[in-house]
């Protein structure tokens, strides 16, 4: 997350903020508190659910081998494939946008893809979801860090303490997982491939930012299931090389022939993703995408909260202080984009 490995649509969404025609109309949106609980209930009901079966797959030991899961990229296939489905058929009826930048698009497809094949990863090396899903939270961290290494970009004191406040708390959360010592090593590998994760969101920002560029210079409005085809289009094509490199496609077919209960895991899996990003959209085409961006990120902290209690992932009082000052790191992160999105209006813009 990793947050539940949900692809990161925060950059996109507030991105695609000023499109006109195709549904998403410029300017502040407003919209019915049924239409917002339609939308927050499909996000966290597609996705804390996508949560639990995403930590199900890699927890599920079949047979008397206890075989594991392993087939990672053969996963992100499949799910991409989901993905392209659902955003195929509504592209079918609305069309499909001419002028794509596809160098770009097949790019930010790369980074996306090999940023959720870290996260589960780590997630197969025993990092537990809270864990995960709290240092996936921290997005901000490598862009800080790359900024502030090749300069250009400043930042306040509060956004240092709530990049602060998520990496403390997740360490401290780790330290109070209640993990056997047996379990250490592979753990630490584990965080080795979040900290990949979050390398591979800094491009991806970096990426999107030059894709909103070239897009805004050949003047063409990219709808938001134009991000979602194209990007995860991308995402099954090399996820579909890699798994095919690495022997994971008959293999990964095998064992879900073998344990058929981890295919329905997976099918399960895939349509919440698909399902999820449609109400992802959906919501953002009639509100702000702060409020978005508000509840994709409190659904992550509910996610956690569920796991821990829930899961079998349970913390020592020292975890759960680590969880709390995580979580605060993450709501100071939101209340500080609400205050940002309010000073345009006060000067008598529209937001952004």
């Amino acid at each position: 997350k990793a947050t539940v490995s949900v692809l990161n649509w925060s950059f996109l969404l507030r991105e695609t903020a000023t499109m006109g025609s195709d549904g998403m109309p410029k300017g502040e949106k407003t919209g019915t508190m049924m239409q917002l609980l339609m939308g927050a209930g499909g996000i966290y009901a597609c996705f804390m659910y996508y949560g639990v079966l995403q930590e199900d797959v890699f927890k599920f030991r079949g047979g008397e081998e206890k075989e594991k899961f392993t087939y990672i990229w053969f996963l992100q296939m499949l799910e991409a494939i989901a993905n392209v489905g659902v955003a195929f058929a509504y592209l079918s009826y609305t069309g499909f946008t001419p002028g794509i930048p596809h160098e770009l698009f097949s790019l930010t497809g790369f980074t996306q893809v090999s940023a959720k094949y870290c996260t589960n990863a780590a997630l197969a090396q025993g990092v537990s979801f809270p864990v995960a899903t709290l240092a996936k939270s921290g997005k901000m961290i490598p862009v800080m860090m790359g900024s502030l290494l090749l300069g250009g970009a400043t930042y306040t004191l509060r956004e240092y303490v709530q990049v602060l406040a998520i990496v403390l708390g997740t360490a401290i959360v780790s330290m109070g997982s209640g993990k056997s010592k047996g379990s250490t090593e592979s753990s630490y590998f584990g965080l080795f491939f979040l900290f990949l994760s979050l390398t591979c969101d800094g491009l991806t920002g970096g990426v999107q930012k030059r894709l909103k560029k070239k897009t805004s210079e050949k003047g063409i409005e990219l709808k938001p299931y134009d991000f979602m085809f194209w990007t995860n289009l991308y995402m099954v094509c090399v996820a579909t090389v890699f798994a095919f490199f690495f022997s994971e496609v008959f293999a990964g077919l095998a064992y879900i022939m073998k344990y058929p209960e981890v295919m329905q895991l997976i099918i399960r899996f895939s349509i919440c993703s698909a399902l999820g990003q449609s109400f992802i959209f959906y919501t953002i085409a009639i509100f702000d995408p702060l409020v978005c961006s508000t509840v994709t990120t409190t659904r992550k902290i509910f996610s956690v909260i569920f796991s821990v209690l829930f899961k079998g992932n349970p913390l020592q009082p020292v975890g759960w202080f680590g969880l709390a000052v995580a979580c605060g790191g993450i709501m100071a992160d939101i209340a500080g984009k609400t205050s940002e999105n309010k000073k345009p209006d006060q000067k008598g813009g529209h937001g952004n």
